[in-house]
């Protein structure tokens, strides 16, 4: 089983990761908020073991940018906080477990262990516009009966412009939804990433699905 863990404190991860090796568990480590996010993102993991009070990006967030992002694995939450309201916070931005600091890590490794058997948050249904689909628990994309192999962030993109079908969404909206609100990279990669997708869902198929709307941003439809 691979468990990605995403703690701050070097040496309360080293001792969780040492523990989980012992227990036959494959463990990755990141010690920030975008680090554990792009490794969520980009790798496949069993679960996901994620601190809330973290630098660059607090748990909260990773957690509901994975969700954003239709990554589904299995997350529990580590934190200092005990209060009911940051549970509550916590579950309703898709962490499926809870474990307030100091724990047992009896406890810790018995709760992973469920959640694994458990498996993932229910999935959400999957996303259509013409023959253009999208399933966001498989992680599959189609134009009718053909798959369509995308990267990650080429995926989460075309799957914010879907749930936003008909809508016109500013370059803003999807820097701040399918990259993050923090983003000081190249200023086009909109653009980039558009054309991107672009030549995987309509070139090939002769279609116009994504529209360009000037001055304004993007707009999906059924081309």
């Amino acid at each position: 089983m691979r468990v990605l863990l995403v703690e701050d404190e070097v040496r309360l991860a080293e001792m969780v990761r040492q523990g989980l090796v012992d227990a036959g568990f494959n463990v990755d480590v990141e010690h920030t908020g975008p680090e554990g996010l792009w490794a969520a993102t980009e790798r496949t993991y069993d679960v996901v073991v994620l601190d809330i009070m973290l630098p660059g990006m607090d748990g909260y967030r990773v957690c509901a940018k994975l969700r954003e992002a239709g990554v589904w694995t299995p997350v529990l939450m580590l934190t200092a906080k005990d209060g009911e309201y940051d549970l509550a916070d916590a579950l309703d931005l898709g962490a499926d477990d809870y474990l307030t600091k100091p724990f047992s890590f009896v406890v810790l490794l018995a709760r992973l262990r469920a959640l694994i058997r458990r498996g993932g948050a229910v999935r959400p249904p999957v996303l259509a516009v013409g023959d253009l689909t999208l399933d966001p628990a498989r992680r599959k994309v189609a134009r009718g009966s053909t798959e369509i192999a995308l990267t990650p962030r080429e995926f989460a993109l075309l799957e914010f412009l879907m749930r936003h079908a008909g809508d016109v969404v500013s370059k803003t909206e999807i820097l701040e939804n399918v990259w993050d609100a923090h983003y000081d990279g190249p200023a086009n990669v909109v653009e980039v990433y558009v054309g991107y997708l672009r030549r995987k869902i309509d070139q090939p198929y002769g279609r116009t699905t994504i529209e360009t709307v000037r001055g304004a941003g993007y707009r999906l439809v059924d081309g």
